[in-house]
């Protein structure tokens, strides 16, 4: 279970001194913990994934300020981040894998104009999951809808 090797990690990160990736994980685990509290319910692997994605969403979003304001510092941590919570994550789909199963979603719902967008969002992003961003699904169901 993804919640037992997170501790692991974190073990495994404080006897070898890995402050980063220690305070990434520590991050996680506290967001997964007030998860539970709040819906008092103890999470499945793929309601983790989502709190981990939604966390790596965060930080690619603060990337591009960083970038903008040129903090070197905090863009090569944030960087960092990111590629420790995708550790977590499932392997990313491409763009290809994505038109492929939108193509199918779209057919399935019989979807021919972005009228349509909305609910085809919405199973794709119930069938894609974690496997890709909002964001890139977005622009993949309006170039196709389109």
């Amino acid at each position: 279970m993804l919640k037992e090797k997170l501790l692991e990690d974190l073990k495994e990160c404080m006897k070898n001194k890995m402050t980063i990736r220690k305070n990434v994980i520590q991050m996680v685990r506290a967001a997964i913990l007030q998860a539970e509290k709040d819906n008092q319910v103890e999470l499945d692997d793929n309601q983790i994934i989502e709190i981990i994605a939604k966390e790596s969403k965060k930080r690619k979003d603060s990337l591009t300020d960083y970038e903008k304001s040129g903090r070197e510092e905090l863009i090569s941590q944030v960087k960092q981040e990111i590629e420790i919570l995708s550790e977590y994550l499932p392997k990313q789909l491409s763009i290809e894998e994505l038109e492929v199963i939108i193509k199918a979603i779209i057919q399935e719902e019989n979807a021919t104009s972005m009228k349509d967008m909305g609910k085809v969002m919405k199973v794709a992003k119930e069938k894609i999951g974690a496997s890709s961003d909002g964001k890139t699904i977005n622009e993949v169901v309006k170039k196709l809808l389109s």
